[in-house]
C-alpha cells in the first residue's frame, strides 16, 4: 500500500532538521518509544541500522530504523522493519517561507502473513498513524 502525508510546520527548515534528526527528541513524537540501540553504521548516515524498542499496551516491539539515503535539507529516506512489517519513507523538507517548512511523506508499507490480512482490512489505520506522528512532531517542534 502507498499513501502521502503532509503538514506544515511554523519553523525554518534548519530548525525542523536539527529537531527531526535528533534520537533525543524521538520519545516527544513516537509513543511508546522505550530506548534505541545502534546496531551498526554512523548514526545519521546511509546504511546505519538502529533498533526501535517501544512498548505496545504491555508488550516490546523492536524495530529497525535504516536510513537508505540522505538528501537533506531536501529529503531523507528511510526503512523501518518489524517482523512481518516492512514501511519504507522517503521525508521531503520544503521551505514555505523563512518560518514555515512543508513536510511531506511518502510511504510504501508491505505486510506477509496474517498481518497482510490485517493490514488489509485496517489499510486506513496506517495513514492515520503516520498523520498522528507527524502531527505529534509538529507540536513539539513549534513549542521546544
Amino acid at each position: 500500500m502507498k499513501y502521502e502525508q503532509a503538514l506544515t510546520i511554523d519553523l525554518p527548515r534548519a530548525r525542523v532538521i536539527e529537531l527531526f534528526e535528533s534520537f533525543e527528541n524521538l520519545r516527544e513524537w513516537h509513543p511508546g518509544l522505550q530506548g534505541y540501540e545502534q546496531l551498526e553504521g554512523e548514526p545519521g548516515q546511509p546504511g546505519s541500522r538502529t533498533k526501535l524498542i517501544y512498548d505496545e499496551e504491555g508488550r516490546a516491539v523492536e524495530m529497525v530504523w535504516t536510513i537508505v539515503e540522505r538528501d537533506l535539507p531536501d529529503s531523507l529516506t528511510v526503512t523501518y522493519e518489524a517482523g512481518t512489517l516492512y514501511n519504507r519513507v522517503v521525508h521531503r523538507f520544503t521551505e514555505e517561507g523563512p518560518d514555515r517548512t512543508r513536510w511531506q511523506t511518502e510511504n510504501e508499507v508491505k505486510v506477509k502473513g496474517l498481518l497482510a490480512v490485517l493490514g488489509f482490512l485496517m489499510r486506513g489505520a496506517f495513514p492515520k498513524q503516520t498523520l498522528r506522528k507527524m502531527n505529534r512532531f509538529k507540536e513539539f517542534a513549534e513549542g521546544a
